[in-house]
């Protein structure tokens, strides 16, 4: 059973936008803190942003003021709005839900593709 399934990755330009979706399960929007980790060819999985329950949010420092981390209660999806784009956050970007530091879900990944 899929519990978090992921959208928005692709092909954009320096400079350019994505927006990033996560759609979880109502359990796990509920429950879980979430956030996106990435994963750049041939280096470590790295956490980017995350959001608690009660919507405290954090960054790696390499995207604070250009990425976005939020979450519609509606819908049960997070979002993660990445503006000003550069070639280095070319990446799969991987969703999760987390119970404190333990990821218990993971999305399927989508690809972040940042060229000319």
């Amino acid at each position: 059973q899929v519990q978090l399934v992921e959208s928005g990755g692709g092909l954009v330009q320096p400079g350019g936008s994505l927006t990033l979706s996560c759609a979880a399960s109502r359990s796990i929007f509920l429950a879980y803190d979430m956030g996106w980790y990435r994963q750049a060819p041939g280096k470590q999985r790295v956490l980017v942003a995350s959001i608690t329950r009660n919507s405290r949010t954090h960054y790696t420092d390499s995207v604070k003021e250009r990425f976005t981390i939020s979450v519609d209660n509606a819908k049960n999806t997070m979002y993660l709005q990445m503006n000003s784009l550069k070639p280095e956050d070319t990446a799969v970007y991987y969703c999760y839900a987390a119970r404190g530091w333990a990821v218990e879900y993971w999305g399927q990944g989508t690809q972040v593709t940042v060229s000319s």
